[in-house]
């Protein structure tokens, strides 16, 4: 079927997130939609919201039932009432959850979020002088979610895409010649495992 990747590759981030919570890990990342999907085909871009909008409505109760929070990440702008709705809805029902956090991030552009950021900065008034690092993070998208860790990159490509620009400024980066939907726990668990062995400078 047409775009059953879409679909394979979703099956496999609720494999793979909800192995690394059980691991210990407190928040996963997932870019399941970019602001720059807009571009693929029309045909594309709706079998890809339809299946958003039955992950939103369908799957929170999966993740409700294994205590995982679910947040979503994004622009609302070009997303349908039914998707929005369904994800605060997901959000309600999941916010007291302790068990972890799954952020989906959703028509999300990392250059995006600092740009819609600085927008509610001025709009609030902020003086130039008032800006600081802290303040900006203040105003990103779901501002309790940290910064990353570390960030993996599957299907051979070596680049952020736009992701988590903010939040990437000292995340390790793990380059994997998978595609996503091949990606296993035991990838996982080598992840893991090249993360502990680094050494994190934080610029010094």
């Amino acid at each position: 079927m047409l775009y059953e990747g879409h679909k394979k590759g979703y099956e496999n981030l609720k494999t793979i997130a909800t192995a690394a919570l059980k691991r210990g890990i407190k928040y996963v990342s997932a870019y399941v939609f970019s602001t720059e999907n807009w571009n693929r085909s029309e045909e594309e871009v709706k079998y890809l919201m339809n299946l958003l909008l039955w992950i939103a409505k369908n799957e929170v109760n999966l993740y409700h039932e294994n205590d995982i929070k679910v947040c979503f990440a994004g622009s609302q702008q070009r997303l349908s009432k039914n998707i929005i709705k369904a994800m605060k809805n997901a959000e309600a029902k999941t916010k007291n959850n302790n068990g972890g956090t799954l952020l989906i991030c959703l028509n999300y552009g990392g250059q995006q979020e600092i740009a819609d950021a600085v927008k509610q900065i001025i709009k609030d008034g902020v003086k130039p002088a008032q800006i600081t690092p802290d303040l900006i993070r203040q105003y990103l998208y779901v501002p309790d979610i940290p910064p990353a860790d570390l960030i993996i990159r599957t299907s051979g490509e070596q680049r952020l895409s736009n992701f988590m620009l903010w939040r990437a400024a000292y995340s390790e980066l793990l380059f994997v010649n998978k595609y996503w939907p091949a990606f296993t726990e035991s990838d996982l668990d080598s992840a893991l495992e090249v993360y502990s062995q680094r050494q994190r400078r934080f610029g010094v």
